[in-house]
């Protein structure tokens, strides 16, 4: 953004943040370096490169000009001191916990979790030693309650998928930091748009940019953020802190201090597990993030009008929206999301997953895949396809009963919308 002046306003970050003419060309639009790798100025610049000694960029596994606009763009809306992209949301979140946690630590995690993220910590992060309990994400006393010696770690997601239930991050961020332990927060679903989580004390932010950010189901990506604000050299964070032998004993938070977990996620955990995102996915997702602002209050507005008439139908057993929830869930939306509780839930049909099938078969307009966070609106049942791995209890866990449909409200007219659910439902016998 200029240097003379500063532009606060959400809307005009979202379009510039980031983004600067190209010095070499003068294009406006961000350039697509496609390109793997960069000539050295100079042998001694290379090996300062390398040595992490000056910034510039060596290889596009680790850092790519259009990328980096990027990030410096969704750092900038979230409030974050950087961010780390990668080439989707899992391959993002899977390095924050590479980066932080070792053999023999703890996660604290919310029940209320993308089915994909319950998998990777329950297996995956078992797998490598590390252990884990899950809490309600509502309930303070278990969060405090799970918490061990080694406990290094609460994750938990803004709108949890597909519950739609609201994390208390303000409280759970007080209780990590009584404990010493950083919270790391999913916002996909709400978008920096909706919410800041870092701005209620969340220490690691994490995006699927695959979804709202890019906005147009083209490209695939996801992004690590960091607030700059905990602190890895209390003792508890070696990996963070302790000299690295993955990069000749370098001292990370010592060395780069407020950045010193985003240059270890960079320098270490990118390089080494490699899940790079695209230039020409970020230049993608970069468009899709200059309509953010427009987009996602066009995607809530309609979210709540469906929401209403679903509400209404006697074919429909519940509606797992905020509107419809407890006063407490109400007044988390209120201090959290604007009052709303995002563009992506939740419904049970009276009829059971019979009843799901042939109310999928009836729609038109609601494409039937596997995303959220599009311009256009979608639909799936969660128990047969994205949540398919987890068990009976982990599903109910989760709020997915055998006729619970989620629903991705995109950005049409509400009055069509309504129109193709009104016409399945009435198709159901």
């Amino acid at each position: 953004m200029g240097s003379d002046n500063e532009f606060n306003g959400f809307q005009t970050r979202s379009v510039h943040a980031g983004a600067r003419p190209d010095a070499n060309t003068g294009s406006r639009a961000q350039p697509i370096h496609q390109t793997t790798s960069y000539v050295f100025e100079s042998p001694d610049s290379a090996a300062a490169y390398f040595n992490l000694q000056e910034y510039g960029n060596t290889y596009s596994r680790i850092m790519n000009p259009t990328v980096g606009a990027l990030e410096e763009r969704i750092a900038n809306l979230e409030g974050a001191v950087g961010g780390v992209a990668f080439a989707s949301g899992l391959a993002a979140q899977s390095a924050a916990l590479f980066t932080l946690l070792q053999p023999g630590d703890h996660i604290v995690a919310s029940r209320s979790l993308y089915g994909g993220s319950v998998t990777q910590l329950k297996h995956l992060m078992r797998k490598l030693s590390v252990d884990l309990d899950f809490v309600e994400a509502t309930e303070l006393d278990q969060w405090k309650g799970a918490i061990k010696e080694n406990t290094k770690l609460f994750f938990g997601e803004t709108i949890g998928n597909p519950s739609g239930v609201i994390l208390d991050i303000e409280a759970i961020s007080k209780i990590a930091k009584e404990n010493e332990v950083p919270l790391m927060v999913d916002n996909t679903f709400a978008t920096p748009y909706l919410c800041r989580p870092m701005e209620w004390g969340a220490d690691i932010v994490v995006h699927s940019v695959t979804k709202f950010l890019g906005g147009h189901g083209t490209s695939i990506g996801g992004i690590v953020l960091e607030s700059g604000e905990f602190d890895w050299s209390n003792g508890r964070f070696p990996i963070v802190a302790e000299p690295s032998p993955a990069y000749h004993d370098l001292e990370f938070h010592e060395t780069f201090g407020t950045f010193g977990y985003l240059m270890k996620l960079r320098a270490e955990t990118l390089r080494d597990l490699g899940a790079c995102m695209s230039p020409f996915n970020a230049f993608l997702i970069g468009l899709g993030v200059e309509t953010l602002p427009l987009r996602m209050q066009q995607h809530i507005d309609n979210a709540s009008t469906v929401a209403e008439f679903l509400n209404a139908s006697d074919r429909v057993e519940k509606v797992h929206y905020v509107d419809y929830s407890t006063p407490a869930q109400r007044d988390l939306a209120d201090k959290y999301l604007k009052g709303s509780g995002g563009a992506v839930f939740c419904f049970d049909l009276a009829g059971g997953r019979n009843e799901g099938v042939k109310f999928i078969e009836n729609l038109q307009l609601f494409s039937h895949l596997a995303n959220v966070g599009d311009a256009k609106s979608l639909v799936i049942h969660p128990a047969s396809t994205t949540h398919r791995q987890l068990s009976d209890s982990e599903l109910f866990d989760a709020g997915i009963g055998p006729g619970t449909i989620r629903l991705s409200i995109g950005i049409e007219d509400s009055e069509d919308l309504i129109s193709d659910l009104k016409n399945s439902l009435d198709k159901l016998n």
